[in-house]
């Protein structure tokens, strides 16, 4: 029997399309199931401030021999084509089983439409915004996941490559292991920075403290990211959802700023939570009954890992020493609270600020990920 595809777009058609890719998972101890209502909030047209700026999309099903094989989103950021110059469409919260059929199906529905729209190509995975998961793991698979990235099987660069995608960019993460102490270079460093240019380390305790800095600290992220490979800034309408997103998931303590004294202005950020990814194992893609329990659990408790989510310095500031700063602050902190190592998350093969940065540390490079790319004929 041929593949059949299917479009869909109620709430609950949503909801069956994320939990496709959980049961899939179902097995594999690398995966981080994503939280499934959240996921669907995402994708809804209603409720992800995305859409109002000029995103559109679709969201496609494959079935074969009557089952559920596949699903795919095919998305259109078209803020984001003007800033890059490319008609370029986007595809995402992709799952296909080890099916050369399925995955091709999928592909082409996806390409068909994106031509109907006048797009020229097609790139991904990617998102509706950079907060979205995006890059195809190619290197690996026997790590496990973070809440803020992808896992997929390894047939899936095959499938891919098969049909014609090549590299576009790829992303290294790191597994950095936390020293005994603050490296005699990064106190050197901190201390001749702050004294230079006049800068301050600030701590926050609450969410009362942190809220009158929260919607700078995206705005902080939209002047640092701008230079990257098709970074989209957020609008004002999207900093708003993630700060109610993530501001009350923060563990204060894991929360660094470096300010300008005499101006008040935010320079640099950096935002670490405890790794979350076994404690979504367990709540299994539900919040509710039990989910949050595990979830608070991995945000309060002890924890050996911590990720480090989000790290933004101000551009004419950036290879001046303040990332040093942020660490020079976060070490003892990390060393109190138990982490082992940090996950450092996705940072661009080509971003060499960032890499640097771990120069002085314990690394291992253990997962890489793709962003693919490909031509229409």
């Amino acid at each position: 029997m041929s593949v059949e595809i299917k479009e869909i777009n109620s709430p609950s058609e949503l909801k069956t399309y994320i939990k496709f890719g959980i049961a899939l998972y179902k097995d594999n101890p690398y995966y981080i199931p994503p939280l499934i209502d959240e996921e669907v909030a995402t994708l809804r047209r209603d409720k992800n401030p995305a859409f109002q700026e000029e995103c559109e999309s679709k969201y496609l099903v494959a079935y074969k021999n009557g089952k559920m094989a596949g699903v795919i989103t095919g998305i259109i950021n078209y803020r984001g084509n003007r800033l890059w110059d490319n008609k370029l469409a986007r595809f995402g919260f992709v799952d296909f089983i080890d099916d050369a059929e399925v995955s091709k199906a999928l592909f082409d529905a996806v390409e068909v439409w994106a031509k109907s729209k006048g797009m020229d190509g097609m790139q991904g995975p990617m998102g509706f915004t950079d907060f979205d998961h995006q890059g195809m793991l190619t290197h690996g698979f026997d790590q496990l996941g973070t809440m803020a990235t992808i896992y997929n099987y390894e047939y899936y660069p095959r499938h891919l490559e098969q049909m014609g995608f090549e590299k576009s960019y790829d992303a290294k993460e790191f597994k950095i292991w936390i020293p005994e102490g603050v490296p005699e270079k990064h106190k050197r460093v901190s201390e001749i920075v702050m004294a230079k240019y006049g800068l301050t380390i600030r701590k926050f305790k609450s969410e009362k403290q942190i809220m009158p800095y929260a919607r700078g600290i995206f705005q902080l992220l939209n002047k640092a990211y701008a230079p990257l490979i098709n970074f989209v800034p957020l609008s004002e309408r999207q900093i708003d959802y993630y700060v109610k997103m993530y501001i009350p998931l923060l563990r204060y303590e894991n929360v660094v700023s470096v300010f300008k004294e005499d101006t008040n202005e935010l320079l640099g950020v950096g935002i670490c939570i405890p790794s979350l990814a076994k404690a979504m194992q367990k709540a299994k893609g539900k919040f509710f009954p039990f989910g949050f329990i595990h979830l608070l659990k991995a945000l309060k408790c002890k924890n050996n890992v911590v990720d480090l989510y989000l790290v933004a310095v101000a551009p004419e500031y950036q290879s001046k020493g303040v990332n040093a700063l942020l660490f020079y602050d976060l070490i003892p902190v990390f060393i109190n609270n138990g982490y082992e190592y940090a996950e450092s998350n996705p940072e661009l093969e080509m971003n060499d600020k960032v890499q640097s940065q771990w120069d002085y540390f314990k690394r291992e490079h253990h997962k890489t990920r793709r962003v693919y790319v490909k031509k229409f004929e």
